[in-house]
Protein backbone atom coordinates (compact mmCIF):
# COMPACT_ATOMS: atom_id res chain seq x y z
CA UNK A 1 0.00 0.00 0.00
CA UNK A 2 1.60 3.35 -0.50
CA UNK A 3 1.98 5.63 1.38
CA UNK A 4 -0.23 8.91 2.45
CA UNK A 5 0.82 11.91 1.32
CA UNK A 6 2.40 14.87 3.47
CA UNK A 7 1.49 18.10 3.79
CA UNK A 8 4.02 20.68 2.29
CA UNK A 9 2.72 23.04 5.40
CA UNK A 10 4.56 23.20 8.59
CA UNK A 11 2.48 23.19 11.80
CA UNK A 12 2.85 26.31 14.42
CA UNK A 13 4.32 25.06 17.15
CA UNK A 14 3.42 26.94 20.55
CA UNK A 15 6.05 25.25 22.93
CA UNK A 16 5.82 21.68 22.16
CA UNK A 17 2.40 21.83 21.51
CA UNK A 18 1.16 21.53 18.24
CA UNK A 19 -2.33 22.02 16.83
CA UNK A 20 -3.74 18.56 16.00
CA UNK A 21 -3.19 17.14 12.04
CA UNK A 22 -5.19 15.72 10.19
CA UNK A 23 -5.16 11.80 10.01
CA UNK A 24 -4.25 9.17 8.26
CA UNK A 25 -8.25 8.31 7.56
CA UNK A 26 -9.03 11.68 5.84
CA UNK A 27 -5.53 11.27 4.09
CA UNK A 28 -6.64 8.20 2.44
CA UNK A 29 -10.40 9.34 1.98
CA UNK A 30 -9.18 12.25 -0.09
CA UNK A 31 -7.07 9.80 -2.37
CA UNK A 32 -10.40 7.06 -2.68
CA UNK A 33 -12.73 10.27 -3.85
CA UNK A 34 -10.25 11.28 -6.32
CA UNK A 35 -10.00 8.00 -7.64
CA UNK A 36 -13.69 7.32 -8.00
CA UNK A 37 -14.35 10.91 -9.46
CA UNK A 38 -11.81 9.22 -12.18
CA UNK A 39 -13.93 6.20 -12.63
CA UNK A 40 -17.16 8.44 -12.64
CA UNK A 41 -15.37 10.23 -15.45
CA UNK A 42 -13.98 7.20 -17.54
CA UNK A 43 -15.37 6.83 -20.95
CA UNK A 44 -16.82 3.54 -20.98
CA UNK A 45 -19.73 2.63 -19.00
CA UNK A 46 -20.09 -0.93 -18.42
CA UNK A 47 -16.47 -0.22 -17.72
CA UNK A 48 -17.10 2.32 -14.86
CA UNK A 49 -20.14 -0.01 -14.10
CA UNK A 50 -18.10 -2.79 -12.99
CA UNK A 51 -15.32 -1.26 -11.09
CA UNK A 52 -17.68 0.98 -9.30
CA UNK A 53 -19.41 -2.23 -8.31
CA UNK A 54 -16.06 -3.86 -7.73
CA UNK A 55 -15.41 -0.86 -4.75
CA UNK A 56 -18.55 -1.56 -3.20
CA UNK A 57 -18.32 -4.86 -3.12
CA UNK A 58 -15.38 -4.75 -1.33
CA UNK A 59 -16.33 -2.32 1.33
CA UNK A 60 -18.97 -4.79 1.92
CA UNK A 61 -16.93 -7.33 2.20
CA UNK A 62 -14.73 -5.19 4.43
CA UNK A 63 -17.97 -4.34 6.34
CA UNK A 64 -18.93 -7.64 6.82
CA UNK A 65 -15.84 -8.77 8.20
CA UNK A 66 -15.27 -5.90 10.74
CA UNK A 67 -18.69 -6.93 11.88
CA UNK A 68 -17.78 -10.48 13.00
CA UNK A 69 -14.60 -8.90 14.52
CA UNK A 70 -16.60 -6.37 16.24
CA UNK A 71 -19.46 -9.11 17.38
CA UNK A 72 -16.87 -11.53 18.86
CA UNK A 73 -14.81 -8.84 20.65
CA UNK A 74 -17.74 -7.72 22.27
CA UNK A 75 -18.41 -11.40 23.14
CA UNK A 76 -15.84 -10.94 26.54
CA UNK A 77 -14.20 -8.41 29.05
CA UNK A 78 -10.97 -8.96 27.69
CA UNK A 79 -12.37 -8.67 24.17
CA UNK A 80 -14.15 -5.54 24.75
CA UNK A 81 -11.00 -4.08 26.71
CA UNK A 82 -8.95 -4.68 23.26
CA UNK A 83 -11.57 -3.42 21.24
CA UNK A 84 -11.32 -0.16 23.35
CA UNK A 85 -7.65 0.15 23.43
CA UNK A 86 -8.00 -0.10 19.24
CA UNK A 87 -10.28 2.66 19.17
CA UNK A 88 -7.99 4.61 20.37
CA UNK A 89 -6.19 4.65 16.92
CA UNK A 90 -8.05 7.01 14.84
CA UNK A 91 -7.87 5.30 11.94
CA UNK A 92 -9.49 2.20 13.43
CA UNK A 93 -11.96 4.44 15.17
CA UNK A 94 -12.66 5.84 11.67
CA UNK A 95 -12.93 2.58 9.20
CA UNK A 96 -15.76 1.40 12.28
CA UNK A 97 -17.83 4.81 11.94
CA UNK A 98 -17.98 4.02 8.28
CA UNK A 99 -19.86 0.93 8.84
CA UNK A 100 -21.82 1.96 11.21
CA UNK A 101 -19.78 -0.20 13.94
CA UNK A 102 -18.34 2.21 16.04
CA UNK A 103 -19.94 1.12 19.63
CA UNK A 104 -19.32 5.47 20.99
CA UNK A 105 -22.00 7.91 20.48
CA UNK A 106 -21.11 10.99 18.69
CA UNK A 107 -21.12 13.09 22.07
CA UNK A 108 -18.67 10.63 23.68
CA UNK A 109 -16.17 11.18 20.47
CA UNK A 110 -16.27 14.68 20.25
CA UNK A 111 -15.64 14.91 24.06
CA UNK A 112 -12.81 12.58 23.17
CA UNK A 113 -11.94 14.71 20.60
CA UNK A 114 -11.96 18.26 22.91
CA UNK A 115 -9.34 16.22 24.96
CA UNK A 116 -7.04 15.90 22.28
CA UNK A 117 -7.44 19.45 21.62
CA UNK A 118 -7.63 21.04 24.70
CA UNK A 119 -3.84 20.84 25.39
CA UNK A 120 -3.24 23.54 22.22
CA UNK A 121 -6.17 25.76 22.95
CA UNK A 122 -4.64 25.88 26.81
CA UNK A 123 -1.26 26.77 25.16
CA UNK A 124 -2.82 29.75 23.42
CA UNK A 125 -4.77 31.16 26.81
CA UNK A 126 -8.19 29.19 25.78
CA UNK A 127 -10.74 26.17 26.60
CA UNK A 128 -13.72 25.09 25.22
CA UNK A 129 -16.41 23.08 26.77
CA UNK A 130 -18.84 20.98 25.19
CA UNK A 131 -22.67 23.04 25.37
CA UNK A 132 -24.14 19.75 23.64
CA UNK A 133 -24.95 17.82 20.62
CA UNK A 134 -27.98 18.01 19.01
CA UNK A 135 -29.17 16.24 15.42
CA UNK A 136 -25.35 16.50 14.49
CA UNK A 137 -25.03 19.72 15.67
CA UNK A 138 -22.15 20.70 18.27
CA UNK A 139 -22.45 22.90 20.38
CA UNK A 140 -19.42 24.68 22.20
CA UNK A 141 -18.51 27.75 24.05
CA UNK A 142 -14.57 28.51 23.80
CA UNK A 143 -13.58 30.27 27.15
CA UNK A 144 -10.26 32.66 27.38
CA UNK A 145 -8.05 34.49 25.37
CA UNK A 146 -9.04 31.69 22.72
CA UNK A 147 -12.71 33.21 22.71
CA UNK A 148 -11.97 36.67 22.44
CA UNK A 149 -9.39 37.44 20.41
CA UNK A 150 -9.81 38.35 16.91
CA UNK A 151 -8.12 34.87 15.59
CA UNK A 152 -10.49 33.23 17.56
CA UNK A 153 -12.56 31.46 14.56
CA UNK A 154 -9.40 30.67 12.45
CA UNK A 155 -8.36 28.63 15.56
CA UNK A 156 -11.69 27.20 16.07
CA UNK A 157 -11.31 26.20 12.44
CA UNK A 158 -7.80 24.63 12.60
CA UNK A 159 -7.83 23.17 15.85
CA UNK A 160 -10.92 22.56 16.88
CA UNK A 161 -12.73 21.71 13.71
CA UNK A 162 -10.16 19.52 12.83
CA UNK A 163 -9.89 17.19 15.90
CA UNK A 164 -13.92 17.00 16.25
CA UNK A 165 -14.12 16.24 12.30
CA UNK A 166 -11.32 13.12 12.98
CA UNK A 167 -12.74 11.48 15.89
CA UNK A 168 -16.94 12.30 15.09
CA UNK A 169 -16.72 13.07 11.06
CA UNK A 170 -20.99 12.43 11.45
CA UNK A 171 -20.93 16.29 12.17
CA UNK A 172 -23.16 18.04 10.35
CA UNK A 173 -22.44 21.08 11.62
CA UNK A 174 -19.94 23.18 14.65
CA UNK A 175 -21.57 26.43 16.35
CA UNK A 176 -19.08 28.20 19.08
CA UNK A 177 -20.38 31.02 21.18
CA UNK A 178 -17.49 32.76 21.99
CA UNK A 179 -17.56 33.89 25.92
CA UNK A 180 -15.85 37.42 25.22
CA UNK A 181 -13.71 39.37 28.42
CA UNK A 182 -15.85 42.51 28.42
CA UNK A 183 -19.38 41.91 28.81
CA UNK A 184 -20.57 44.76 26.65
CA UNK A 185 -19.57 42.46 23.51
CA UNK A 186 -22.12 39.41 24.42
CA UNK A 187 -21.11 36.38 22.66
CA UNK A 188 -20.69 35.91 19.59
CA UNK A 189 -21.83 32.73 17.63
CA UNK A 190 -19.16 31.24 15.12
CA UNK A 191 -21.01 28.82 12.50
CA UNK A 192 -18.51 26.32 11.11
CA UNK A 193 -20.02 24.20 8.51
Amino acid sequence: MAAAPQSDTQPEVVGSIAPPQRGEFSLQTERVEKLAARLESAGDPEIRATALDLVQSIVELHGAALQRLVDSLLQTPAGEQALNEALENDLVSSMLLLHNLHPDDIETRVLRGIEKVRPYLKSHGGDVDLTGVRDGIVHLRLHGTCGSCPSSSITLKNAVEDALFEVAPDIIEIVSENIVATAQSGPQLVTIK
